[in-house]
């Protein structure tokens, strides 16, 4: 399925300026190289029907580097999950493949809970 591509206006439409330019927010966040990322992996089951998920949280990156960690770590696993709001979420209790997963490729972990 094809990305939307999505231009965040603030509801401007027009400008007679003929210097008008829009301006971005947020700046772009570069991905920081796995020997630098501080990832915690913890387990969660709040408001998940009493099912059981592995968090990934303390990635810092852009989106798409996130979601290519997210699915490299869910077929490692063999489940689903997401990837979104600097979080990856793997369905039921794979804390222990995740961690074997990132300490083989290198990433540095502060947690595991």
């Amino acid at each position: 399925m094809a990305k939307k591509f999505t231009l965040n206006t603030n509801g401007f439409v027009f400008s007679t300026d003929p210097n008008f330019k829009l301006e971005d927010d947020e700046p772009i966040q570069e991905t920081l190289p796995p020997a630098q990322q501080k990832l915690r992996i913890r387990l969660e089951t709040k408001h998940r029907g009493g099912k059981a998920v592995t968090l990934v949280t303390g990635f810092i990156g852009t989106d798409t580097d996130l979601e290519d960690l997210g699915k490299k770590l869910k077929n490692f696993c063999g489940t689903g999950g997401s990837a979104k709001d600097a979080e990856i979420i793997i369905q039921g209790d794979q804390r222990d493949k995740v961690l074997q997963w990132l300490l083989k490729n290198d990433y540095k972990l502060t947690k595991k809970v």
